[in-house]
């Protein structure tokens, strides 16, 4: 079931997204060389501590880390580690969330360690070109479905692939929510978009083939043949006009 959203809980998720974001927009002076995964972390958790708010991944169902910390060919759900250090040339990807008054938001960039390849440097570009391709059609009318093939379709025009394993996903009171939002299929299906849905639309990309593996610790997801992937994700509000982004 699809939960709609009031303006008031719409504006309790606004104040969540506001601290994720402004963590987001303060990153790359984190993010570099020398420093470690749990280093990341750390910060992370220290800026939404300070803010009054709560972490929205520590603990959420086992999880062990206020972030999802993902490298190079890592797609989803890295386990930050002290024994993870950033090298240059890396590609590194952040997904955090927030809690504030039981509402939660969920966004996720992925951020260059120094200079990187060209191919790294594109694929970062076009993960985000793809999030916003799938903008395009966040407005009452168009089906869930169309949303997703802008998706696919942006990311395999650049020569890209779409990761089939993980969506997006409506958010609210709880992290995940329905209706899934996956990052491929046909358009023209699916539920209608209406004001007051509120979704985490999060494009997650391989350079090479679109099959992830997980790893031992249950919970980190990688590209099999070892390409490197990236990740894009904001909390949108579906309006009677324009989308709402609240963690941009």
């Amino acid at each position: 079931m699809i939960i709609l959203k009031s303006q008031d809980e719409i504006e309790i998720m606004q104040e969540a997204a506001a601290v994720t974001r402004q963590i987001l927009l303060k990153l790359p002076e984190v993010v570099c060389a020398g420093i470690s995964t749990n280093d990341v972390d750390s910060f992370v958790e220290e800026e939404i501590r300070k803010s009054g708010q709560l972490p929205a991944f520590k603990g959420y169902e086992g999880f062990p880390a206020c972030a999802c910390i993902s490298v190079n060919s890592e797609v989803v759900h890295g386990i930050p580690s002290k024994k993870r250090i950033l090298r240059q040339g890396d590609i590194v990807s952040v997904d955090l969330g927030t809690i504030c008054k039981g509402y939660y938001s969920d966004a996720a960039r992925t951020y260059r360690v120094g200079e990187v390849s060209e191919e790294a440097d594109r694929l970062i570009r076009v993960t985000e070109e793809c999030f916003f391709e799938g903008l395009k059609f966040c407005r009452p009318g168009y089906r869930l479905s169309d949303v997703s093939h802008a998706i696919q379709r942006h990311a395999e025009s650049a020569g890209f692939s779409v990761v089939r394993d993980y969506v997006g996903h409506g958010i609210g009171r709880n992290m995940h929510e329905d209706p899934q939002v996956p990052n491929y299929g046909r358009p023209g299906r699916g539920p209608r978009l209406v004001p007051g849905m509120v979704l985490a639309i999060e494009p997650m990309i391989s350079a090479g083939d679109y099959e992830v593996e997980v790893l031992s610790n249950d919970w980190t997801a990688r590209t099999v043949d070892d390409s490197l992937a990236a990740h894009y994700e904001n909390t949108v509000v579906i309006t009677e006009s324009e989308p709402r982004l609240l963690t941009l």
